[in-house]
């Protein structure tokens, strides 16, 4: 397992050898106080060459949007014309203006103070060389302010170009898809026909539900045996760690993994003699499954886990339990009978771990008997004892679907309250006062039965207690716990096509023949983008200090990895802030409410390149 045992930071020095000699003062200042901010490069506008990359653009899962050619701007004469005009007229008033301030006449003052000047037998007063000086300074500060002035207008004219190419190119921001809309849209198809709201109102967290479809190929594009196969061939999977071979017979649940590498031959013996093949974390070898889960974890705000099980004909591979997840079951091939039974006791509603193996006198009677046949689905809440089996001499391949797992008001309230009770303590002196001497000889095991006044006057101190408690509770910190959890087990998320193209995994530097790299890119003031995922970032104020923890860099396998954070200066967090809030919505670099131009492109910068925010349209090529 890869561990970083240091931070992950886009400000850490690393970074040092991404720096530009050429830049300002300003941006060495900036980056000397964040460490990893590289400097902005700078480039001259009137010299440069724009160009907008060929780009597809996906608009839905089934439809493609083809890129449009790149644009030169030698292509536009006018504004190359006036952008010459512009710099000779520039250059030839700086000289004259220069030669005038210079040739200025000065009145001679006798002084006594003289310097003696090499190769010349004249001596001129120090403050007519001290007057001269100031005129050259005073005419260099004046060619910079016309220097700025250009920069500006040239500005104005990239900018121009940029949307007068844009309008005819495909790729823009109207075209992206709404991550948003999209994950709903996932979990509408999952359970189509089902509304989502019917679903929420009448199943979650209640009752089971089996959606019949007659449309076996409903899930077929998620996995197939024989896609499993070839994981096998061409994936080092492991027994134990990946695939687990089980069988249940006579009441007796075994597992019969070896040691070692699952090879095909070693699994499919296993299979041919009437044990179950479950494959844990499919989504790691299937690009299709992973992209289904990292889109629903949009939807559900949490991690979203997936087992396949195949099982042979006329077999049953577990024996009844529950589980602590939310289950959809989705069926693949095949057929398989499933026995629902409601949870033995109030206990057990709704748990938060998983059982032990029952037997079968022990759960009563099923609350549903059915057989799921390929592209139906089946929902069962948490806590649902349930067992399946294959019948009719047909084999059965599902997966399941795994939500909501230690997402549960208990799970907030661990946060909540022990936060909760240190600020207290901390802040009321009522929590810091001394228990009563006695209290140990009517309180605990052997006193638990006998009732008394001294008793009762504790147990009223301590509801009392509890009442002030509710005064310090920070239910903002507790989630923002609950998510730094969350983002430690996302899977990745996955972008659609055109996402990709305006993101650090497509666009930006690229390397060609003989070692040249082009594409050169730059994020400029008016570049407009948005956050890739809202559920991939989250902004965490930890012992007086800024991170964000993100699940961009994240493994498709569980937990590889230690959370990743980047740590943030507080004079940042209000950009942080903004884009987050704007999401799902494009808002552009310069209206960042944060001061100077190189802090907002630098720190945009710095997230494109952790891959957490997308660009409307592909980045300007400099030439």
């Amino acid at each position: 397992m890869l561990k970083y045992h240091e931070p992950v930071s886009a400000f850490a020095m690393y970074a040092m050898k991404r720096k530009n000699t050429e830049s300002s003062s300003n941006s060495k200042k900036l980056k000397r106080k964040h460490s990893s901010f590289q400097d902005k490069k700078v480039v001259s506008i009137g010299d440069t060459k724009f160009k907008i990359q060929e780009k597809t653009k996906q608009i839905s899962m089934h439809k493609n949007i083809q890129g449009t050619n790149k644009v030169s701007i030698n292509k536009i004469p006018n504004i190359n014309k006036k952008k010459n005009l512009i710099s000779k007229k520039t250059n030839s008033s700086i000289i004259s203006k220069k030669n005038k301030l210079i040739k200025k006449p000065i009145h001679k003052r006798q002084n006594k103070n003289i310097i003696l000047i090499s190769g010349s037998k004249k001596v001129e007063p120090k403050k007519k060389l001290k007057n001269s000086v100031l005129m050259v300074n005073r005419a260099l500060a004046k060619m910079k302010q016309i220097k700025q002035k250009q920069i500006k207008k040239t500005r104005v004219i990239k900018r121009t170009i940029q949307e007068t190419t844009y309008s005819n190119c495909e790729t823009s921001e109207e075209n992206h898809e709404n991550p948003v809309k999209t994950s709903r849209s996932m979990f509408e198809w999952l359970i189509y026909p089902m509304k989502i709201e019917e679903f929420f109102e009448k199943n979650w967290e209640k009752t089971p539900v089996h959606i019949k479809r007659n449309f076996p190929k409903y899930y077929k594009l998620l996995m197939s045996t024989p896609m499993l196969d070839k994981i096998l061939r061409e994936s080092y999977i492991l027994f134990t760690k990946n695939i687990d071979i089980t069988s249940y017979e006579n009441g007796v649940r075994e597992t019969h993994n070896p040691i070692g590498r699952a090879v095909p031959t070693v699994v499919w013996d296993y299979y041919m003699n009437g044990c179950s093949v479950r494959m844990l974390n499919p989504q790691t070898y299937i690009p299709k499954l992973h992209s289904l889960n990292a889109t629903l974890q949009e939807f559900f705000g949490c991690f979203i886990g997936a087992n396949s099980y195949l099982t042979p004909p006329n077999s049953q591979g577990f024996a009844p339990h529950y589980d602590d997840i939310e289950a959809f079951i989705l069926q693949i091939e095949g057929k398989k009978r499933w026995r629902l039974y409601k949870p033995r006791n109030q206990n057990e509603y709704l748990p938060r771990y998983s059982s032990e193996n029952f037997s079968q006198f022990e759960i009563g009677e099923p609350i549903l008997d059915t057989i799921v046949n390929e592209g139906d689905l089946l929902y069962f809440p948490r806590g649902t004892i349930h067992q399946g089996e294959t019948i009719d001499n047909t084999h059965s391949l599902h997966i399941t679907l795994s939500v909501y797992q230690k997402n549960s008001w208990g799970d907030f309230l661990e946060k909540l309250l022990p936060n909760a009770l240190t600020a207290a303590i901390k802040e009321n002196y009522e929590f810091r006062k001394g228990l009563p001497i006695d209290y140990l000889r009517y309180c605990g095991y052997v006193h638990s039965e006998i009732q008394n006044n001294s008793k009762d006057k504790f147990k009223e101190k301590i509801k009392h207690l509890l009442n002030k408690l509710i005064d310090y509770i920070d239910i903002d910190e507790a989630a923002d716990l609950m998510a730094k959890n969350h983002i430690h087990d996302f899977l990745p998320p996955v972008l659609s096509e055109s996402e990709r193209e305006c993101s650090v995994t497509q666009d930006g530097e690229k390397m060609i023949e003989n070692g040249i790299v082009n594409n050169r890119v730059e994020i400029e003031p008016d570049t407009r983008f948005r956050l890739a995922r809202s559920h991939c970032i989250r902004l965490i104020k930890e012992d007086e200090s800024f991170k964000i923890y993100y699940s961009s860099e994240n493994s498709k396998e569980y937990h590889e990895y230690e959370s990743q954070f980047l740590e943030v200066s507080e004079e940042f967090i209000p950009a942080i802030r903004k884009m987050i809030l704007q999401y799902p919505n494009f808002i552009r670099v310069e209206d960042l409410p944060i001061n100077g131009e190189d802090n907002k492109i630098q720190i945009v910068k710095d997230l494109w390149e952790k891959c957490l925010i997308v660009t409307d349209n592909p980045l300007c090529i400099l030439e």
